[in-house]
């Protein structure tokens, strides 16, 4: 599976038990509200890819808007999304930057304004397992994207990974381990330009 593929139908951590008790599924307009609560967050993610291989790294979002992937070595790649826009740098192809509209993407709806999953068009469901809350996005204007599977538990709520598929039917899954929030995080981690100047 390509990096593109892995990163933009991404959005974001070892997992954290749920609470003692009956896990109970969760409604569009509570995990609306909880999403809208994290205005900035700094955490780690694992990566599942699809054939069997890990990848790790760390993540940055401040929202409205703001999200940054650093892949720890040997990947060496770093995501950003800033201005409208997703720029994926690949230090280790040596390839030129890519650039993606970011309302083309699932991260559009971790990084809106207000965020409303009961009125989202790329919501396409949401269904309980038992466990999970799992919410099913993707562009109805662009289905060869594929789609996104956002995992909540209740108890409290909290986002605790999502899985990528791909249209050719690859699988990704990204897991949430610890993570802050409320902090203060600097412009320049959200600034494409900068990086890539320094590849220069």
């Amino acid at each position: 599976m390509s990096l593109i593929s892995r990163i933009l139908l991404v959005a974001c951590l070892s997992l954290v038990p749920a609470a003692s008790g009956a896990a109970e599924q969760l409604k569009l307009a509570e995990i609306s509200a909880y999403l809208n609560s994290l205005e900035t967050l700094k955490g780690d993610f694992r990566q599942i890819n699809d054939d069997g291989s890990v990848s790790t790294g760390q993540l940055y979002m401040r929202r409205p808007g703001r999200m940054r992937f650093e892949y720890d070595p040997p990947e060496q790649a770093l995501v950003i999304a800033a201005a409208s826009a997703v720029v994926i740098i690949d230090r280790k192809s040596n390839q030129p930057s890519e650039t993606y509209p970011l309302s083309r993407t699932p991260l559009s709806l971790l990084l809106g304004r207000d965020i409303d999953l009961t009125r989202a068009a790329m919501v396409r469901n949401a269904r309980f397992d038992g466990t999970w809350t799992i919410v099913t996005a993707e562009d109805p204007d662009n289905l060869e994207n594929g789609y996104l599977e956002m995992y909540f538990t209740d108890q409290p709520t909290r986002l605790e990974q999502w899985v990528i598929h791909d249209a050719s039917g690859g699988r990704t899954r990204v897991v949430l381990g610890e993570f802050e929030t409320g902090i203060n995080l600097p412009n320049s981690l959200f600034d494409p330009d900068r990086e890539k100047s320094r590849d220069r």
